[in-house]
């Protein structure tokens, strides 16, 4: 059965991966179109950034000769936050701690996308620079 994955800001992808309890192993192609690292030599990279897998827990990490990949304890290494729906096959990965704390220190809202009452609509990145009142209500 595909497994929907969303990591961070990427959209979701249909991969074959095998869920196994609280871990997620996937090709090492599958781990760059998902989540833009790759697995190295010396460990795991995005960029110029690369996070070495620790020694004596590459079991953890890599099985089946480097060809698989646990995205969800590399995940837990980063501190990333992680749900998964086994019933329907769905994953998602957040952002990790670091990332959350450099937002919220900039003190900017995430840009979203909402319309008005007439259907019209309007984007929080339209109105940078200037002061906006948001009014929200639910019914719950």
């Amino acid at each position: 059965m595909p497994i929907e994955v969303i990591y961070g800001d990427r959209p979701s992808e249909a991969v074959t991966a095998k869920a196994e309890r609280d871990n997620l192993w996937l090709s090492a192609a599958e781990l760059a179109k998902i989540s833009g690292w790759e697995l190295k030599p010396e460990g795991v990279c995005k960029g110029d950034v690369c996070v070495p897998i620790p020694v004596g827990r590459e079991a953890d990490f890599v099985r089946d000769n480097r060809q698989s990949f646990n995205l969800a304890s590399f995940a837990r290494l980063l501190g990333q936050p992680m749900l998964h729906d086994d019933k329907n096959g769905v994953w998602y990965f957040g952002e990790n701690a670091g990332t959350r704390r450099s937002a919220l220190k900039s003190l900017e809202a995430p840009d979203f996308e909402l319309p008005d009452l007439d259907g019209k609509m309007h984007r929080l990145s339209d109105y940078r620079g200037k002061k906006v009142l948001i009014a929200a209500w639910a019914s719950w």
